[in-house]
């Protein structure tokens, strides 16, 4: 018996062992060899906290901000802890229903899980953060407050050119492999894209120690494993913020562009897109109703015409035109055409002067910008025959405005350009099939007509290059960052100059002496600038809309000094008619301003204001308004018509509580204009009876 109980105690002994060994070797290994439960732990014990750095700031060339930071909050969440959250009084605060609530932390679980901290309420308004940082005791920890460095825009101009900053979507997300999270903010548009590696600076991480009750208590071992953020990178620009809010200014009320560019850098002195914004109406609690605003305003003031608007250039593309048919030795600066107010060989295009003389040499041509002399010097280049056929004369000559930077994207430091459009056989031998077209089908191409499209931006950089007498630089708003390497390459190609063509300067100063006639004794009289000799072109550019003739697009190109250029300028007004009317002296002030840092006397200070108060809406914008505001009407009109009936039917009893109480008051019909919003030129006016009400 005793040696029976002797054996049950080794038993039991051994099973004691064993079972201490296994807790033994478990507690090791979770100890020394799993970091599993101790991430869990640390999870629990430490609030990993994202510390956002300020972006790097935006420099107009005199060193001005343009562009600054600003703090404000997110409230963020962490679904998994929501758990004893006192929820009503939060809504009442962020002034939300419980539904509301419901889904937002439906959505941060559905984007970033339940134990990740997940935006709640992006930037807060200053009332709101007041009111949550005062009660946040009783959120927590399911809730807390996260710095954001946010844009402003002390000179509420340049909108278009800087862009906007805005939180990244799941496309962001994929793109950047990841390095974005939700919740970050990056660049969207404008030189915030571009630069967006420069100027968005490093994240940093800040540890935060919790209690057994899951409320922060201060740092993690005195933030010894805390990661500083690092600040992005400022950018020097060659803006002229003042010459930039003068363009604006001018603009305001119309649809169109400006661009001005420095020819002998290349660097954009001012980018204007006509209607334009505040920049600071896309930052703060707002930002996203006033992007939907803008999205669907008619007008598309979101849209960046100098380098996103395409148009025919009119006569300001007739100093290219000169020089290509100079450059193949079809013409000197002494050829004449005699011209009598349409050019005989093709029946068109018709010329504004009939006078004799006003195209007895080259200057003259382009003084007085006659249709039938480059009508006549485009023919003379497609049918050279050294090229074969029209065929390769045509390919010739889109060779040559390839090398004038038309056609194609020049590669501006902005996200979004288009490359216009310049025609080759392919769309002729399309269009009148291959042998049915000559030089007549498209002379219309010699006086900027016709097929080819450009925008203001590459008319710009063609002057740059008449300017500097065959080259160029690509135009780019940045002039260095701050701190910069050689590992920093994103500005090279934008220091290499580009001599695409090798015109003798004697042919680029035979077409300089006409541009400034222009000005001295031409088309563009108003345009002159005391002091300075400006070389100039204007343009008055046939546009359709359905079919109908419209009103003219107004276009300007100019440069001054002509013998050391300090700045190029192309300007567009949309349906304005002349070139010399509007775009003409826009671009003269412009001019006048970069130059002298000022506008002297009374007379040009008035002319400022006289342009800047004059509205001019294209005839397509108001259709759309119309068309816009017709559709909502009958909308409204249809939605009151199906109340009256639900209200007033025979026999039905309507089951809604909002049933009137009170019989509808009788009505009698009244005749009421109901289509007259929309242009009488394009519809009928139909009478539409609407019942008034009337007492009985």
């Amino acid at each position: 018996m005793a040696e029976f109980n002797q054996s049950r105690q080794i038993t039991i002994r051994l099973i004691i062992a064993i079972v201490f060994a296994i807790i033994l070797v478990r507690l090791m290994t979770l100890q020394l060899f799993t970091s599993k439960y101790a991430k869990l732990a640390n999870d629990q014990a430490i609030l990993r906290k994202i510390v956002y750095p300020s972006r790097g700031i935006i420099f107009d060339r005199k060193g001005k901000a343009i562009l600054d930071n600003v703090t404000m909050y997110d409230l963020m969440v962490t679904p998994s802890q929501l758990k004893g959250v006192d929820t009503f009084s939060l809504c009442r605060i962020l002034e939300i229903d419980t539904a509301e609530f419901k889904q937002r932390v439906l959505t941060a679980i559905i984007k970033n899980s339940r134990n990740r901290p997940s935006v709640f309420e992006a930037l807060l308004t200053p009332a709101k953060y007041a009111k949550v940082n005062e009660n946040l005791f009783r959120f927590q920890p399911a809730f807390f407050l996260q710095e954001r460095p946010i844009r402003s825009y002390p000179f509420k101009a340049a909108a278009h050119l800087l862009g906007y900053v805005g939180e990244v979507d799941s496309g962001m997300l994929k793109r950047s492999n990841f390095f974005y999270q939700m919740g970050d903010f990056a660049g969207r548009s404008g030189l915030e894209s571009y630069y967006e590696k420069v100027l968005m600076g490093q994240r940093g991480i800040q540890y935060i120690l919790r209690d057994n009750f899951n409320r922060p208590i201060g740092p993690y071992e005195n933030g010894e494993f805390d990661t500083a953020s690092v600040a992005g990178r400022h950018l020097n620009t060659y803006i002229d913020i003042e010459v930039q809010q003068l363009a604006e200014k001018l603009m305001h009320g119309k649809v169109g562009s400006v661009v001005a560019i420095e020819p002998k850098t290349g660097g954009i002195i001012a980018m204007t897109s006509g209607p334009t914004y505040d920049p600071n109406e896309l930052t703060g609690t707002e930002s996203r109703k006033n992007f939907s605003r803008l999205f669907l305003d008619a007008a598309s003031p979101l849209l960046n015409r100098g380098m996103q608007g395409v148009y025919p250039p009119g006569s300001t593309f007739k100093p290219l035109g000169a020089l290509v048919a100079l450059d193949e030795g079809l013409i000197t600066p002494d050829f004449g055409y005699a011209c009598f107010g349409r050019y005989g060989p093709c029946g068109r295009p018709a010329c504004t002067h009939s006078g004799g003389g006003h195209a007895a040499n080259l200057s003259l041509s382009i003084a007085n910008s006659c249709n039938s002399y480059y009508a006549h010097v485009l023919r003379m280049a497609l049918d050279n025959k050294k090229f074969g056929n029209i065929e390769g004369g045509l390919m010739k000559w889109k060779e040559y405005m390839s090398g004038f930077g038309l056609g194609h994207r020049l590669g501006i430091d902005l996200p979004g350009e288009y490359s216009g459009y310049i025609p080759d056989t392919a769309r002729y031998n399309k269009v009148f099939r291959k042998g049915g077209w000559s030089s007549c089908t498209i002379a219309s191409l010699g006086i900027g007509q016709g097929e080819i499209q450009a925008t203001p931006l590459q008319m710009a950089n063609a002057i740059c290059l008449i300017a500097n007498r065959g080259w160029y630089y690509t135009p780019h708003f940045v002039k260095d960052i701050e701190g910069e390497t050689k590992e920093d390459t994103i500005l090279n190609k934008y220091r290499q100059k580009i001599s695409p063509l090798h015109i003798p300067n004697d042919y680029y100063q035979a077409v300089i002496d006409g541009m400034e006639m222009v000005v001295t004794n031409g088309t563009a009289r108003n345009a002159a600038i005391d002091g300075y000799a400006v070389c100039a072109k204007t343009g008055t550019v046939e546009n359709y809309f359905k079919n109908k003739k419209q009103q003219n697009h107004s276009f300007f190109v100019a440069f001054a000094p002509k013998d050391d250029p300090k700045i190029a300028i192309c300007v567009v007004v949309e349906n304005a008619g002349f070139g010399s009317t509007w775009a003409a002296p826009i671009a003269s002030l412009l001019m006048e301003k970069f130059l002298n840092d000022s506008i002297a006397g009374d007379r040009r200070k008035a002319e400022i204001e006289r342009i800047s108060n004059v509205v001019i809406t294209p005839a397509r914008i108001k259709y759309e308004m119309h068309k816009r505001d017709s559709i909502r009407q009958a909308k409204d009109s249809l939605q009151r018509k199906r109340t009256r009936l639900d209200t007033t039917a025979i026999g039905f009893v309507h089951p809604s509580t909002t049933l009137p109480v009170k019989q509808p008051a009788r009505e009698m019909p009244q005749r009421i204009n109901w289509f007259a919003i929309l242009p009488a030129d394009r519809f009928n006016v139909y009478n539409y009876t609407q019942p008034q009400q009337r007492t009985a």
